[in-house]
């Protein structure tokens, strides 16, 4: 398909800069090797619409025998998005999901009132030398769906809509935007995108939703004489025309956002919620380890290890994230 005409991408000047609300450094943290940078929650900005995590994983270099390992765990009131650029990664969770994740797909796990699930790096993908580069967000769910059945949906990238022209490819990730919308059903209004943008390249951000952010992924982009490289995350005021122009050697962007929330969500380790009850509540049905009868059951293929939740800290208590 082809870019929409009617959008004209010009960048703002002058003044139009304060439109960027919000400007995120993330948080680099080394998992043995493995690199991952977390954007959201960050002190400034919490949350990006329904966009509660967004964490980016590498990319990374594994050899022969090495690989990410991440064991059973439990999530409440999200939906997990895994996106890849390169490499692969075993999802397996218990609702009976046995899922390759490869790049370009859509995989989107709601955890509703509750699912385990795991990421491995194994069988004949282990066995080699092999790269990983991805985006792991979260998506706070509405109230009235945070007690919902779990679910996973698996969408190759063939079926997802792309944009072309004028020096950039577009594929709509989730929700909708320019108007296109993806395959794929979500709980709120929302947009994702995976933006490449030629030298020079301008792309305008989409003016229908609330709240918008832009990840840069590789290369820079310029707003407004200012340049902003990999591993940068932009958040723009509600309603402002904005549009970001690619440099020299091009640029990758994800374009995130969508409707705010009707409230503050609480998070502690894997669970978010809109109150500390139901926080408390999957604290101890993970805790209890009923995986036969209680709330939460382990991954079948993988149910011979889980990841203990952590010790409470004494008066401490699931912390609010909000919007500015």
């Amino acid at each position: 398909m082809s870019w929409n005409p009617a959008l004209d991408p010009d960048c703002p000047k002058g003044d139009a800069v304060d439109a960027i609300e919000t400007l995120i450094v993330p948080r680099a943290r080394d998992l043995g090797g493995f690199e991952v940078r977390r954007a959201l929650p960050a002190p400034k900005r919490q949350m990006v619409g329904p966009f509660i995590f967004f964490d980016q994983m590498g990319p990374a270099e594994f050899l022969t025998g090495q690989g990410i390992d991440v064991r059973p765990h439990p999530h409440i009131g999200l939906a997990t998005v895994t996106y890849l650029m390169k490499g692969r990664i075993h999802h397996r969770d218990s609702l009976g999901t046995d899922q390759w994740i490869e790049p370009g797909a859509v995989n989107l796990m709601t955890a509703g009132y509750g699912i385990t699930h795991s990421e491995r790096v194994d069988g004949e993908t282990r066995e080699t030398p092999h790269s990983l580069f991805g985006i792991q967000t979260w998506l706070a769910l509405p109230e009235d769906r945070e007690d919902s059945e779990a679910a996973f949906l698996h969408v190759g990238k063939e079926a997802l809509p792309v944009l072309e022209g004028e020096g950039k490819r577009v594929r709509l990730i989730l929700g909708d935007a320019w108007g296109e919308r993806a395959p794929v059903e979500v709980a709120s209004e929302m947009v994702y995108a995976d933006a490449m943008l030629e030298p020079g390249a301008a792309i305008p951000l989409p003016d229908n939703h609330e709240d918008r952010g832009v990840y840069v992924l590789e290369g820079e982009v310029e707003v407004a004489g200012q340049v902003f490289e990999p591993g940068r995350m932009m958040v723009f005021r509600p309603g402002d025309r904005i549009a970001l122009k690619a440099g020299g050697k091009g640029a990758r962007l994800l374009i995130l956002g969508g409707a705010t929330l009707s409230g503050p969500r609480y998070i502690w380790w894997n669970f978010v919620a809109s109150s500390r009850e139901k926080i408390d509540a999957a604290k101890e049905a993970w805790r209890a380890g009923d995986w036969a009868h209680g709330r939460f059951r382990l991954p079948a293929g993988d149910d011979q290890e889980f990841i203990p939740a952590p010790e409470d800290v004494p008066g401490a208590s699931p912390r609010p994230v909000r919007y500015p």
